[in-house]
């Protein structure tokens, strides 16, 4: 019965997640069919804009021309006008002078006749119709107006729609993601001179597959990638995936976007616990500060306590969330009461606050840095750590330790010892917890310089912990095991401190 039972509890989940599949292509066909309709419109729209301008231009041309034609036929006119003008006047002169030489024939007297050829002689001299010319100064012909659009009528008859590239090819092997920077490579199917540059795309998501359409953030968008490659660096692993695609651009038009690839950006990220936190602390998401107006005054008796406590859990095993580097304080969590812990406030001198994200598999890394304190402690502990119990004084705690009252001390504390580390104290700690490898490492944070390791056999899920007098601590989730530490592990293997060097330590550091 039983086993039945879970054979069609399986049935049932894949059932569900083929549906939830088939619901997201069907939305996904939804959407792209509202963006054919829409995209349609938008290109038959530009297309009529741009036949307007053309038709514009040849409006424009037409008028041009027919003012050039207009100007020529009123030049050519206005001269004949004038030219006939001058040869009428000449023609009546010359009528005029005619009718007087006949007149003239008919005198009788000698001296009136010689008189009046003179007369004539003078005014044939100077008359119009022997200096004008007889050639019209203009033509009537108007070929070198004429137009010829053949060619033009070619070109226009060879109107298409402008080339588009081809969608490029993501190469998910090639991609990587590592430091919390992806680098996505990607290929044209066939070469193409004319592209001119891609543009990327990517967002971020919880779902593995192809991307959805509802419920997922906005595109963001990186234009005028000159080459095939680019290197997304400096990410806020927040989400257990981010969905990349790219497409190619020419000088005129975007081509098709290829085909999405969904990497995988795991890492860890937690905020901290201010529903167990001790009561001298200001606890936000990400930052925890000392407030000795949150409790009972007990800052004298305070020089270095380690402090360590958690209220909200979350199991993580190895499907780890991913998370946003926060530095800088923010709202206060306002996370469900209903998925807290129960247990206990930490009190006494345990000035300490726990993460809210059990780890109980796998490898991860967060890093703290330290704001003017005093004294503060960073490491990990048990769920059961005890509202008294301090970080490194026993032994489900393990952590290092910096005290700035006074004089420096920097050292490693586990089951109440402590090993001095003879090294100058980073501004930024990062902490590495391999689970599965039972290995808790310190390091530099900016030089990757290891600071100590502690080995042991993890036995219970493990909660990161944090104590401050003094100052505050701003913690950064959402990182990926940085590949300088991953290297760092496998040559320092063997060679740095363990937990069990500290057995041998006899004395209490004073804190």
């Amino acid at each position: 019965m039983e086993a039945q039972k879970e054979a069609l509890q399986r049935i049932i989940s894949t059932l569900a997640n083929k549906n939830e599949e088939i619901q997201n292509f069907i939305d996904t066909l939804n959407h792209t069919l509202k963006g054919v309709q829409a995209n349609s419109s938008n290109v038959i729209a530009e297309l009529d804009e741009e036949f307007d301008g053309l038709y514009a231009i040849l409006d424009e041309m037409k008028e041009s021309m027919t003012n050039s034609i207009k100007q020529e036929q009123a030049h050519k006119s206005q001269e004949l006008q004038n030219q006939l003008s001058q040869c009428s006047n000449a023609l009546e002169n010359s009528e005029e002078l005619l009718e007087f030489a006949a007149r003239s024939l008919d005198i009788k007297d000698p001296e009136e006749f010689s008189k009046a050829a003179r007369q004539i002689k003078d005014r044939v001299t100077m008359a119009s119709a022997f200096r004008i010319s007889l050639k019209p100064k203009v033509s009537d012909n108007m070929t070198h107006l004429m137009v010829d659009f053949s060619q033009e009528r070619q070109m226009l008859q060879a109107l298409k729609f402008l080339p588009v590239p081809k969608a490029p090819e993501i190469d998910p092997v090639e991609c990587l993601v590592a430091d919390n920077a992806v680098t996505i490579v990607w290929r044209m199917p066939e070469e193409d001179n004319k592209i001119d540059h891609f543009v990327l795309e990517y967002r971020k998501t919880n779902f593995d597959g192809l991307p959805r359409v509802k419920d997922e953030t906005c595109w963001e968008l990186i234009d005028y990638i000159k080459g095939t490659e680019y290197m997304l660096s400096g990410l806020k692993f927040d989400s257990k995936y981010m969905n990349f695609r790219v497409r190619a651009c020419n000088k005129a038009v975007a081509g098709e976007y290829s085909d999405p690839v969904t990497l995988e950006t795991k890492a860890l990220v937690f905020n901290l616990d201010n529903t167990s936190s001790h009561l001298n602390l200001k606890v936000e998401d990400s930052y925890v500060e000392w407030d000795p107006t949150g409790g009972k005054g007990q800052e004298n008796k305070i020089k270095g306590k380690e402090n360590k406590g958690s209220g909200q859990i979350t199991v993580l095993k190895n499907n780890t969330r991913s998370g946003t580097p926060s530095p800088k304080r923010t709202s206060v969590s306002s996370r469900s009461p209903s998925i807290r812990g129960s247990r206990d406030r930490f009190t006494g001198e345990s000035y300490t606050v726990l993460g809210d994200t059990a780890i109980e598999s796998g490898q991860h890394y967060w890093e703290v840095r330290a704001q003017d304190c005093k004294s503060y402690s960073v490491g990990v502990a048990y769920k059961n750590l005890g509202k008294f119990d301090q970080l490194g004084k026993t032994n489900t705690s393990w952590c290092i330790h910096v005290n700035n009252w006074l004089q420096t001390t920097f050292a490693a504390k586990h089951n109440n010892k402590a090993k001095a580390l003879d090294m100058t104290v980073p501004d930024r700690i990062g902490v590495y917890c391999d689970f599965d490898g039972g290995q808790l490492s310190f390091y530099n944070a900016i030089s990757k310089q290891l600071l100590y390791t502690f080995k042991t056999k993890f036995t219970q899920p493990l909660l990161p912990g944090f104590m401050v007098w003094c100052g505050g601590l701003a913690l950064n989730t959402g990182l990926q095991v940085p590949s300088a530490v991953k290297m760092l592990q496998k040559s320092e293997n063997g060679l740095s401190g363990s937990a069990s060097s500290l057995s041998n330590v006899t004395h209490n550091m004073s804190i």
